[in-house]
């Protein structure tokens, strides 16, 4: 094939549409192919053209021109690059979509989008096949609040990401207030077990069936939890790479990141979450569209480890390709 053309989609429906923007921002300034961009705004219309630039600039879409599906020539791309975190784009719906065009697309498919986006599915999985993760109960808006163990916990939507709609719960009194939160953003909420004197690990993969690992990168913050300011505001989080292991800690969260990848049925990448506690290591999350804003950790990891990111583009749409 000739130099492949790009689709970049950004935006999006879901509280992330503005770290989309920011992510898109990135994408665009290093990928080594000709790319146009797509914006869909809040209210899931599309921007095209110049309306998409002046989308980006603005770091937020106005309500969009175009009905969905857009008036897009789709044959004059080659593959697509869905650049949407969070619901409606990370969690199976555009890549149904594409699917249904026959347009090959950057990242994994509708099954491992769907399981990995929703925190509770996802831990069920995983938990069955062996591999740790924190104990947790789901909840659904409307049922009694039955938590099998003692604050403090975390309160999460279970369909979000960017920390979006998290509460640190320190008495069960603050459950209600909490579980409101959570339920702003999904039907179904995640509460987990709060772990003492825990780490936060992070290690990127790259590949198809067979996943090349990044090196482990460590993230510490002054803040109660990993929030969404802390994540997305320069200077708020200090990212060691690579994080200050033991070999045989390391080697252990990079063999269990690679053996969720597969298991999970995951494609083009990922960036998989861990805690570390008490000498304990747990798989916290998968993110199949992990970041790409200048303070994003995946592609940060995979330039320690020799992998720029013009290259790591370069490689996500030859493996889109494939």
């Amino acid at each position: 094939m000739a130099t492949p053309k790009v689709l970049l989609i950004a935006g999006g429906r879901s509280p992330e549409h503005e770290v989309s923007l920011l992510s898109a921002r990135g994408v665009l300034e290093h990928m080594p192919f000709p790319t146009e961009l797509a914006v869909i705004a809040k209210d899931g219309r599309w921007l095209l053209g110049e309306e998409a630039m002046a989308a980006l600039r603005a770091k937020v879409a106005p309500a969009g021109r175009h009905a969905f599906p857009p008036p897009l020539a789709w044959d004059r791309y080659d593959v697509v690059f869905p650049l949407l975190h969070g619901r409606w784009g990370e969690d199976g719906t555009i890549q149904g979509f594409l699917e249904l065009l026959g347009k090959p697309y950057v990242g994994a498919g509708v099954a491992a989008s769907a399981l990995c986006m929703d925190k509770d599915l996802s831990k069920r999985v995983l938990a069955q096949s062996g591999i740790p993760v924190v104990p947790w109960v789901a909840l659904y808006q409307g049922e009694p609040p039955f938590i099998p163990f003692d604050p403090p916990f975390f309160v999460k939507p279970a369909n979000t990401g960017s920390s979006i709609g998290i509460s640190r719960v320190e008495r069960h009194a603050e459950l209600e207030r909490a579980l409101e939160e959570a339920f702003r953003h999904d039907q179904k909420a995640v509460v987990e077990q709060a772990l003492r004197g825990v780490r936060e690990l992070e290690v990127g993969i790259l590949g198809n069936v067979f996943g090349e690992v990044s090196p482990v990168g460590e993230v510490r913050y002054q803040a109660e939890f990993y929030d969404y300011e802390t994540k997305y505001t320069p200077g708020r989080a200090e990212l060691l790479i690579p994080a200050p292991l033991d070999p045989g800690t390391q080697e252990t969260v990079q063999e269990l990141a690679l053996k969720a990848y597969r298991l999970l049925g995951l494609r083009g990448m990922a960036r998989v979450d861990f805690f570390l506690a008490e000498g304990e290591v747990y798989l916290n999350e998968v993110n199949t569209i992990p970041g790409f804003t200048p303070t994003s950790m995946y592609p940060r990891l995979f330039a320690a480890g020799g992998v720029p990111y013009p290259e790591l583009l370069r490689r996500l749409v030859e493996l889109a390709l494939a």
